[in-house]
């Protein structure tokens, strides 16, 4: 395997782990102020396929000696895209964003374009594309055959669950 994949393996999960960082910051403020979680199940699930997915596309990498071609440098970009969609999306925001489904008692609902014209435009801008990207950096076919419809039965659940919790947030910015 060419080292420019094991960099790049290492510089995602730093990224993704600088997230977490982020989130878990997010999550103590949001917690002091009496925010509730929901899905927690669900969202260490999700945590457990994302981590899942990056050591099997890597992995699947390894073992067939993937070298960064054109290939791979579609996904990088595709992966930078998506990773450029984190930041805007935890910058539009703001102390709300966390990887847990977090409801605060004044929860602010974003009115933002972006999320008054795509529904979760988390998971369909960043986490998608950033997992269908990092299996093109790998050539890993098997893990995005095999690993990414796991991820979305996960992440439709949490869909589901995230719409749950915010449906009176809506209801409420609505009214006013």
């Amino acid at each position: 395997m060419s080292p420019i994949l094991v960099a790049i393996f290492l510089a995602a999960a730093a990224a993704r782990i600088a997230s977490v960082v982020v989130s878990k910051r997010h999550e103590r403020v949001l917690r002091d102020e009496g925010a509730v979680e929901r899905g927690a199940l669900n969202t260490r699930l999700l945590a457990l396929a994302h981590g899942l997915f990056y050591l099997a596309a890597f992995g699947e990498g390894w073992v067939k000696h993937t070298e960064f071609n054109g290939l791979s440098a579609i996904g990088l970009a595709i992966l930078i895209a998506a990773l450029a969609m984190l930041v805007w999306i935890v910058r539009l925001l703001g102390p709300v964003w966390t990887v847990k489904i977090m409801i605060a008692r004044n929860h602010p609902v974003s009115r933002h374009w972006l999320f008054r014209n795509l529904r979760h435009p988390n998971y369909f801008l960043n986490i998608l594309p950033e997992l269908v990207g990092y299996a093109l950096i790998y050539h890993a076919w098997l893990t995005l055959v095999i690993g990414l419809p796991v991820y979305l039965v996960i992440l439709f659940v949490r869909i589901a669950q995230e719409e749950r919790a915010m449906r009176g947030l809506f209801e409420t910015a609505s009214a006013s």
